[in-house]
């Protein structure tokens, strides 16, 4: 009877303890979760609506645009930001991207965007040249050969990865000097971004760029007025590092974009042009986590899209082709609201990750941008186009 009874009080504190363990046990709630960042624009949009040529009309013009650290993650919160449309929703053909490159799984700026540009991987820290340093030539030099027009419009400083992949030759992303440089050589009838600083006062050497860039027949703009005036050849520095954020810049960046295209096709006559626009701003952002400056660059990114669309549907003989080099900051969606337009995001890191990225296409050839490819193969596809 001692026994049954012993026996009794032990289950009882057994239920007990486990109860009191149950009770205790924390919740998945966000408390104890990853901390969110909420965000909800007040700057939507309407999507433009455009028919796409016959996908044999002949190619003349190739706009290639490319959202720096813009991954499937960072289009998904934009495409939620937006009410679920965005202009990359008119691109009819879409493909997948490996980034990694020659020296590293995870690529840098510099890697990424020269495998583009190029159509061959190299080693990160590396702008348009291989591992070895010696030069490799962008579709833009390809272009310039074959009598079109080029230009490369961008929201950083002329310094940064991806402009120079187009128009420069280092083994180190960071010889700023050297690779200024070499923008007196590159040739490119329109190059628009800011970095006035890079072109003069912070220079070692002494050397003034802008005024040796305008001796080689430039037409320098520093401010948006000025550039709207300005004719082929220019160099536009609008700022002395990087443009002003998307929320103070307004309509900068798509200006200088439809100025760009205007001139060139003015210029270019029946053999048309090959422009690299780049939504640099991406992934700075990106990198500080704050992800409400992010998501205002890529949907300003996107906006510019929407007026390359209705561009490139006017022409008929247009070319768009959208991607990134890399993804940044190990975005997670974890909540929001589509009808309000809301996000709730965390990042893992603050920097790149080796996640494929999204290409779209849109224009004759589109159809073959399909498929999961090495970024070199992608820009050995875009560069075929251009003949």
């Amino acid at each position: 009877m001692i026994i049954f009874v012993d026996m009794r009080k032990a289950l009882f504190i057994l239920f007990a303890v486990m109860t009191i363990v149950v009770a205790c046990k924390p919740k998945q709630t966000e408390e104890h979760g990853p901390q969110l960042q909420y965000y909800t624009t007040e700057k939507t949009y309407d999507i433009v609506s455009v028919t796409s040529p016959a996908p044999d009309a002949e190619v003349r013009n190739v706009i290639f645009l490319i959202g720096d650290g813009m991954g499937l993650e960072q289009v998904s919160c934009a495409w939620v930001l937006n009410h679920g449309k965005l202009n990359l929703d008119n691109m009819p053909y879409t493909g997948l991207s490996r980034t990694y490159s020659t020296s590293d799984l995870i690529t840098d700026s510099a890697a990424g965007g020269t495998a583009l540009a190029v159509g061959e991987k190299t080693a990160n820290s590396h702008v348009g040249c291989n591992p070895a340093n010696e030069p490799l030539y962008s579709m833009l030099d390809k272009a310039q050969k074959l009598g079109k027009k080029t230009g490369v419009v961008v929201t950083c400083h002329m310094a940064d990865a991806t402009p120079c992949d187009f128009c420069c030759h280092d083994d180190d992303r960071y010889h700023y000097d050297a690779i200024i440089a070499d923008y007196t050589e590159c040739g490119v009838d329109f190059i628009a971004g800011g970095g006035r600083d890079y072109f003069g006062s912070k220079r070692q050497d002494g050397r003034d760029i802008v005024e040796e860039m305008k001796a080689k027949g430039y037409n320098y703009a520093a401010t948006e007025e000025e550039l709207m005036a300005a004719q082929l050849p220019v160099l536009a520095l609008l700022a002395d590092d990087n443009l002003p954020v998307a929320a103070e810049r307004g309509d900068l960046y798509r200006n200088m974009t439809a100025r760009c295209l205007d001139l060139l096709n003015e210029a270019s006559g029946d053999k048309g042009f090959v422009v690299m626009l780049e939504g640099s701003s991406i992934d700075d952002w990106l990198h500080a986590n704050d992800i409400e400056k992010a998501m205002e660059e890529l949907l300003d990114f996107d906006r510019t899209l929407g007026d390359v669309l209705q561009w490139a549907a006017a022409d008929g003989h247009t070319l768009v082709v959208v991607t990134a080099d890399h993804a940044t900051g190990a975005l997670t969606l974890q909540d929001g609201d589509l009808e309000k337009g809301e996000i709730g995001v965390a990042f893992g890191n603050d920097s790149h990750n080796g996640i494929a990225v999204p290409v779209y296409a849109w224009g004759p050839g589109a159809q073959l941008f399909t498929g999961i490819k090495e970024n070199a193969e992608w820009g050995s596809l875009i560069a075929s186009f251009i003949h």
